[in-house]
């Protein structure tokens, strides 16, 4: 053989014992490396991958998740500062105007019928109904969080309209459908729907068959107040539209304070026994 073309002599050693083993056939076209520098490799490229652990994935979500409630807090704090100061806003006026100018046939219906399940003691009807029906179902955990998100949503609601107090449309302003006595600022409406009716939604969505048709029913039955609350109260001339925007923010706060408590209790089967199952996963 010449001496130009031959291979070194670790290299051709490797590619006879390889051969001769039957374990693996070596490439002439690319040299080999050298066993200790191939290892070394390899766990250099190991160092370099992400450790996407568990962990780490909780963490970063939990992180975001601190971003966005300190930024609607923020927003929060803001137009609260604003409502207590001014009774309305110039854009308040205008888009409370601008709403109350629609008159479709069945409009005015609707947005009285979505304001209905928030009037008087409905919801406090509606909340003890939806945690007596978890309770009979064995659903501790979703009847206590429940209770946490609207309970603690009214009561939240109730000390910031002391706080801010700021006072309701009047009749030579905008439209008024229905007088009430209480200060306007946030939307006690807009809160209940998004604790209760939010709350729901995200039950239905966890614990109901996916693709089932009742998920679907469920979630959009939950969905649509939410959604149509904010413009029933301005409509009916209860609120401001800053009053309903303020709720939304504060209530969404809540309510996702409130998820991830149930989420808390579930993972650490706070109120029931973990299954076997559960059992052999946490293992």
């Amino acid at each position: 053989m010449d001496a130009r073309t031959a291979p070194p002599a670790a290299t051709l050693a490797m590619k006879i014992d390889k051969d001769a083993d039957g374990r693996m056939y070596q490439s002439t076209n690319q040299p080999s490396l050298p066993e200790t520098g191939a290892h070394e490799n390899v766990q250099s490229q190991d160092l370099q991958q992400p450790d996407f652990t568990p962990r780490r994935r909780a963490t970063s979500r939990l992180l975001r998740a601190e971003v966005w409630y300190s930024v609607a807090l923020v927003l929060f704090a803001v137009l609260a500062a604003f409502a207590h100061l001014y009774s309305y806003f110039g854009w308040d006026l205008r888009v409370a105007r601008t709403l109350q100018s629609l008159h479709a046939p069945g409009f005015a219906e609707l947005m009285r019928f979505v304001s209905l399940f928030g009037n008087s003691l409905t919801p406090h009807v509606l909340t003890l109904i939806a945690i007596l029906l978890f309770l009979f179902f064995r659903r501790r955990s979703e009847a206590a969080a429940l209770l946490l998100s609207a309970g603690g949503g009214a009561i939240m609601t109730s000390l910031l309209k002391l706080l801010v107090a700021r006072p309701r449309p009047t009749a030579d302003l905008v439209r008024i459908y229905r007088d009430v006595s209480s200060q306007s600022f946030p939307s006690g409406h807009v809160t209940f729907y998004v604790c209760f009716f939010g709350f729901l939604f995200f039950t239905a969505y966890a614990l109901l068959p996916r693709y089932s048709l009742a998920r679907r029913a469920a979630l959009t039955a939950s969905f649509l107040p939410v959604l149509l609350v904010g413009f029933s109260r301005v409509y009916l001339g209860a609120h401001w539209p800053s009053d309903t925007l303020g709720a939304y923010l504060i209530s969404g706060v809540w309510l996702a304070f409130s998820l991830h408590l149930y989420r808390r209790w579930k993972e650490r089967a706070t109120f029931h026994a973990m299954s076997g199952y559960d059992v052999r996963r946490a293992e």
